[in-house]
């Protein structure tokens, strides 16, 4: 059906509620002000054809739009930082477990040798020689 002839068609009952619906929350989006609106409805409940009805929502989007105000901090450019900063973090963590496994491979091979030379200089775990005076020794 062509356009001009859609618009003499009869309206409903629910044709014209579902109208005064969308001019309902056209108002609550701040599209059209109360004043106007109360005069938008009174049309819609006395239109009786498609045309009356569609001049009276032809300035407004026909389903509401929603539209999200972009977060603060959270972008592109945040989600990059954020990345950046977890994977630092991971690299430093890293880094000083390696650091620190290393530090104890040293020092046990650094008391491993300290062990080594004391036992081999006899200054280790022997019973000390106990020196008798001369005339205390046996003959």
């Amino acid at each position: 059906m062509s356009v001009a002839r859609t618009s003499s068609l009869r309206a409903s009952d629910a044709d014209r509620d579902a109208v005064a619906e969308r001019l309902r929350q056209a108002a609550v989006e701040g599209r059209i002000d109360p004043d106007e609106l109360e005069v938008r409805l009174h049309s819609a409940l006395r239109a009786r054809t498609y045309g009356e009805l569609n001049r009276l929502l032809g300035d407004l989007p026909a389903r509401p739009v929603r539209w999200e105000r972009p977060r603060r901090g959270v972008g592109p450019a945040a989600g990059f930082a954020l990345v950046m900063v977890l994977r630092t973090v991971i690299a430093l963590a890293i880094l000083g477990a390696v650091l620190v496994a290393a530090a104890a491979a040293v020092a046990w091979w650094m008391i491993g040798l300290v062990v080594f030379l004391v036992l081999r200089s006899g200054h280790g775990c022997r019973a000390p020689r106990l020196h008798r005076p001369p005339h205390l020794r046996r003959i």
